[in-house]
Parts: C-alpha cells; sequence; structure tokens
C-alpha cells in the first residue's frame, strides 16, 4: 500500500475507536435512541443534496438502514448508556465478523474452511470468558446488548452482500441515503422506550458537548470513516485492508481507559487475546496454511 493509504487506513482505525468513547460521553447527556436519531439525520443532511442514490432496490436501503444502522447502534448505545466500557465495547463488537459467518452459512449456504472454524472457536471462548467477567464494571445487559448491537451489524453485512450483485456502486452515496431510514424508527423508538419527558429534558439543556458528541458521530465516524474505508477498498484488496479494522479495539481500550478510567480484569485480558486470536485466524489462516503447504 502507498505511504498514504496507509496513514488514511490509519486515520479510519483512529476515527473509529475514538468513536466508543464519544458514543459514551453522548449517551452521559442525551437519551441512547434519541442520540441514535440526531445522529443519522445529521449524517444524510445536507449529504443527500451532494450526492446521487445508486439504482438500488428501496428494499435494499429499508433492510441496511435497519440492520446496521437502527438494529446495530440502537443496542450498542443502549449498551454503554446502561454501564457497558466504551473500549470493551469496541472489542465485543468484533464478533459480527463470526456472526457474519455463521448467517452466511444459513442464508447464503457459504461453506466454512478448517480455519475459519478453528477462529470461530477460539473467538466464542474468548465471548465466553469476557461475558464471565460481569459485574459492577460490565453489567451482563451491556455485554448482551453489545453481541445483540454485532449481530445486526453481521446482518447488514448480508445485506451488503446483496448490494454488491448490482455491480460497482457509489458506497458512501449508499451509506449516506440509507440512512434517511433510520431517523423516524429511531424517533419512534425514543418516544416509546424513553418516554417524551426524557426527551423534552435532553433538547432543553442540549449543550456544545452533545452537540459535539452528535457531529463526530455523524461526520467523523460515518461520513469520513465510511468514505476513506470504501475508497481504500476499492483501490486495494479486501485482504490488504481489513486487517487493519483488527487495531480499532486497541484504540478504543485505550481511549477508555485514559478519558474514563475504564479497567480491565484478568478474564477480560485473557478473553480479548481469544477473541484477537480468532479473528487473526480468521483473516490470516488460509495464507499461513497455503504457505506452510508451500514449503512442504
Amino acid at each position: 500500500m502507498h505511504p498514504r493509504d496507509i496513514a488514511l487506513a490509519l486515520l479510519v482505525v483512529g476515527v473509529w475507536g475514538l468513536n466508543f468513547a464519544v458514543i459514551r460521553a453522548g449517551v452521559a447527556e442525551v437519551p441512547p435512541l434519541l442520540l441514535g436519531a440526531l445522529r443519522f439525520l445529521l449524517a444524510a443532511f445536507p449529504a443527500v443534496f451532494f450526492l446521487r442514490p445508486p439504482k438500488l432496490p428501496w428494499r435494499l436501503y429499508l433492510a441496511y438502514g435497519m440492520s446496521i444502522s437502527v438494529g446495530q447502534f440502537a443496542f450498542l448505545f443502549s449498551a454503554i448508556h446502561l454501564g457497558m466500557p466504551s473500549g470493551l465495547a469496541s472489542l465485543v463488537l468484533q464478533s459480527q465478523a463470526f456472526l457474519t459467518m455463521i448467517l452466511a452459512a444459513v442464508w447464503l449456504k457459504e461453506r466454512w474452511q478448517g480455519h475459519q472454524l478453528a477462529g470461530l472457536l477460539l473467538a466464542a471462548g474468548g465471548l465466553a470468558l469476557i461475558g464471565s467477567a460481569h459485574g459492577l464494571e460490565m453489567p451482563l445487559l451491556g455485554f448482551l446488548l453489545t453481541l445483540a448491537a454485532a449481530s445486526m451489524w453481521a446482518t447488514g453485512n448480508i445485506v451488503t452482500r446483496a448490494v454488491g450483485r448490482y455491480g460497482p456502486i457509489n458506497q458512501l452515496a449508499f451509506v449516506v441515503w440509507a440512512g434517511l431510514v433510520p431517523p423516524l424508527p429511531f424517533l419512534a423508538l425514543s418516544l416509546l422506550l424513553e418516554g417524551w419527558p426524557a426527551i423534552d429534558s435532553a433538547i432543553g439543556v442540549f449543550s456544545l458537548r452533545s452537540f459535539a458528541a452528535v457531529a463526530y458521530l455523524a461526520w467523523a465516524a460515518t461520513l469520513l470513516g465510511y468514505g476513506l474505508w470504501t475508497r481504500l477498498l476499492g483501490a486495494y484488496p479486501v485482504n490488504q485492508v481489513a486487517p487493519f479494522s483488527l487495531l480499532v479495539p486497541l484504540v478504543g481500550l485505550t481511549t477508555g481507559w485514559l478519558a474514563f478510567g475504564e479497567a480491565l480484569q484478568p478474564l477480560h485480558f485473557a478473553g480479548a487475546a481469544l477473541l484477537m486470536l480468532g479473528l487473526v485466524i480468521n483473516l490470516f489462516g488460509a495464507r499461513l496454511l497455503l504457505r506452510v503447504g508451500v514449503r512442504a
């Protein structure tokens, strides 16, 4: 990769890793479902006036918006609001890679290779260790909601596969136009679950800190992050770009520790090591086996 593009990939890692600490700061002042509505409202407008919507069936915009946007972030924002440490959330959310494998096997009839199954088992063991260490530092409900968020991200990945059947498209434009879907469902959920008094109170005391959190989530994490990531995926093979996502939890854990004093228990460290090892095997296992076979 060109050094400039490596720098851009690391910028995306930094933006997405810091995203979790920003979420924690945001839900401290704004109810999580209302925060989701504001995020995607700001991400869609005014960007929709500058990007043409790709020619895709409306159901794909709806499916993507409801899964990877509403589903993922309704669960994730709620998890962090309920006390899930932002750093651990960035780590547990990476289980989406393995949940995507499971959904692809069920819905798309894709077969697993040996290294993928090994990575899945290691990651499952890591998640079990992390989940077993719940307590005051990590409520069990927060952990389960983060897993639910990962499952919705995985569902969105399957939708993205369906989008790919229509040939090359402007992925950023697709993300922006799909961003028109989440605001109304988020607002409806906020009214139903959080109630008008909580919404009215949050709007009445909406601070510069709250706006900064919404702006970061909308413009940096969504538009800048996805825009640069899409550019890199269009310029290089996926197996050159995807491994950079392994660095996101490192940034998330570090910023959670520096900003909020989030500390990991020994079981968290052990679980994190197994989860990351599973991800590495899933990404690089085939190439390692190929090299071993060639040398043999």
